[in-house]
């Protein structure tokens, strides 16, 4: 019997460019807005604790918009013409759960889960000017709708449920690329400014798409692992 170590740091810092993509009443489809995508720069820093779980800190900054006029279809999209823009700052904290159990592997893919709880820094500017009131009528539901959404205030931050999945390939015990795909779960309706006059039965989220590069910092972990030797 011989002993197989695997020797890696046990802490990672990451950063990512990608894209911020938002999903709720501007959008034609439960897709997103791919056609107004804003780019993103995501930061962490993380404690591997096992083979298969590590604890995250993440910062993620960025921008999310919405158009109703980037879309022809349907055709009352073009005549509504919503539209909004904000700024995201983002801090949160996620556990991290690798599939393979490959946390201290010096090479090759290492695939993973996470989620977590956050936080998110707003400035949403919303715009109706360039709603046609005769395509829709003064006493329209949207109309109607509108005016209760022009009373409401906008979110300056919200509470988030990031989760995600992702997968980074080290190239050596130190430094490796990822590439990592994450949506953020939250309770309102009024990311984009509009809820009433748009669908207040679907509610607003975002997510981000994001590739980049991680480096292992620290000492180093040594695990003793037996092995049978036939």
């Amino acid at each position: 019997m011989v002993k197989a170590q695997t020797n890696v740091p046990k802490f990672q810092l990451g950063a990512g460019i990608g894209t911020f993509i938002y999903f709720g009443d501007l959008t034609p489809t439960a897709s997103g807005s791919y056609k107004t995508l804003k780019p993103a720069l995501d930061l962490f820093a993380s404690k591997l604790l096992s083979p298969s779980f590590a604890l995250r800190a993440n910062l993620a900054f960025g921008k999310l918009k919405g158009d109703d006029a980037k879309y022809n279809h349907p055709d009352y999209r073009q005549q509504r013409n919503f539209n909004f823009t904000s700024p995201v700052a983002e801090i949160a904290g996620l556990a991290e759960w690798n599939v393979l159990g490959r946390n201290y592997s010096s090479r090759g893919f290492s695939p993973y889960l996470f989620g977590g709880i956050g936080y998110s820094f707003l400035k949403i500017k919303r715009d109706w000017s360039h709603l046609n009131l005769e395509y829709f009528g003064n006493g329209s539901e949207l109309v109607t709708g509108l005016a209760i959404d022009a009373q409401h205030s906008l979110p300056k931050s919200l509470l988030v449920f990031p989760v995600g999945a992702g997968t980074r390939y080290y190239i050596t015990d130190k430094i490796g690329i990822s590439a990592e795909a994450s949506w953020r779960l939250m309770s309102t309706d009024y990311l984009d400014g509009f809820s009433q006059a748009a669908n207040p039965t679907r509610g607003d989220h975002y997510g981000i798409y994001s590739v980049g590069a991680v480096y292992r910092v620290g000492k180093k972990n040594t695990l003793a692992c037996p092995v049978m030797k036939y």
